[in-house]
């Protein structure tokens, strides 16, 4: 990512104050699916943003890893953590993940709010556990202008479809996802 781009991130974070309490949790679309979320092992939070679901993961008794390239988003996301008593389960990093998906342990959770790269569609699922969930929303076509940054029709689908799907669905320019990796092969045939 340009540093025009990191600037542009930094400036829009630095412009919103910490997020409220009531803030923390997964996006509005995995709400009715919160009983779905593991409560123990490892989670990743790509573009995590401020910190809100990752805390919200961490709450829910997970070890939390947090990437985003903006410093400011990483800073707030360390505040939010500390302030709700999960410092201890939070790690957060300032990462370019135009460079790719930074190595680590297989996640139980992996989850990535409003940002779509597709060249990180592979080692998003390579990263699940068997069993793990991920979780996905992007700005979308549908119902929404087309863009460089934004899913097409059927997107999430298709670059998902070795998973499980658990719910998905496209309107109002979001596209979402969740979905579990198997456990195990299924045998051909």
């Amino acid at each position: 990512m340009s540093d025009q781009d990191r600037s542009r991130w930094d400036a829009k974070y630095a412009g919103r104050a910490l997020p409220a309490p009531e803030a923390i949790g997964p996006a509005a679309v995995f709400a009715p699916f919160a009983q779905d979320f593991p409560t123990g092992g490892q989670a990743l939070d790509i573009a995590c943003g401020p910190g809100t679901a990752a805390v919200w993961l961490a709450g829910r008794g997970l070890q939390v890893t947090g990437y985003d390239v903006s410093p400011v988003a990483i800073e707030q996301a360390r505040a939010l953590a500390m302030r709700s008593g999960s410092a201890a389960t939070c790690r957060f990093e300032v990462v370019d993940l135009d460079e790719g998906l930074p190595a680590g342990p297989p996640a139980d959770v992996v989850y990535c709010a409003r940002f779509r790269d597709p060249r990180l569609d592979t080692p998003m699922v390579e990263r699940l556990a068997p069993g793990g969930l991920l979780a996905v929303t992007a700005l979308s076509e549908v119902g929404g202008a087309a863009g460089r940054f934004r899913a097409a029709p059927g997107e999430l689908r298709v670059a998902f479809a070795d998973l499980e799907v658990i719910a998905d669905g496209e309107a109002d320019g979001l596209a979402w996802l969740l979905a579990r990796r198997r456990t195990a092969e299924r045998p051909a045939g």
